[in-house]
């Protein structure tokens, strides 16, 4: 079963046609790797799958739901979560108020899903109170993967998870993805500039 399609999106910046006709489809429980160089519009993809750049043609649909339309804000409460390039975490704030903002009820005091995070990557619970921007590079990745998956999202989309970071870091960061979609049957839909992403079992394009 398809969780996410994309049909014919046409997204432009201004007058420049980024995306053009772009169709793809993300089967439930799978991991999907879009490999290219800079450029070619696989961040525009995902920015238009959650609604930052809209598409002006084309229909996106999600868990048989069109979505093309929809706020960000809306297509988050759906069940998608979005990791987006260059580790965007909040320096000042600490790591539980980081995470805190993924959640879709931020009122919660101490949420169920911190806990499950936790057991994935317990590095976190161990770094609750300090501030974001003291983590390294890998860590901070870790957290905003983290944040993402804190609103319980059935999809995730990671723009370039491995980018400026430690080899073996890297690999911890991959393998927790994989991890999360064979334990969790989490979907995830990734772009990467990375060949050696391939040992990954995942559908490349």
């Amino acid at each position: 079963m398809a969780l996410l399609i994309v049909k014919d999106v046409h997204t432009f910046y201004g007058s420049s046609e980024v995306l053009r006709g772009v169709s793809l489809e993300v089967q439930q429980g799978r991991i999907v790797c879009l490999l290219g160089r800079n450029g070619m519009g696989k961040s525009t993809l995902l920015r238009s799958i959650v609604g930052l750049t809209p598409p002006k043609q084309g229909a996106i649909t999600f868990n048989g739901k069109r979505i093309e339309s929809l706020k960000p804000d809306r297509i988050f409460d759906l069940g998608i979560g979005y990791v987006p390039q260059g580790r965007r975490v909040f320096p000042y704030l600490t790591v539980e108020e980081n995470l805190r903002l993924g959640l879709r009820n931020k009122g919660e005091k101490r949420p169920a899903i911190f806990e499950e995070l936790f057991e994935i990557l317990p590095i976190l619970a161990d770094r609750l109170r300090q501030k974001a921007g003291t983590l390294s590079g890998g860590e901070q990745q870790m957290l905003v993967i983290a944040r993402a998956l804190a609103g319980k999202a059935k999809l995730l989309l990671v723009d370039e998870p491995t980018e400026g970071i430690q080899p073996t870091i890297v690999d911890e960061i991959l393998k927790l993805l994989a991890r999360m979609n064979e334990s969790g049957g989490l979907t995830i839909l990734l772009v990467e500039q990375n060949m050696e992403l391939a040992w990954i079992p995942m559908l490349v394009f």
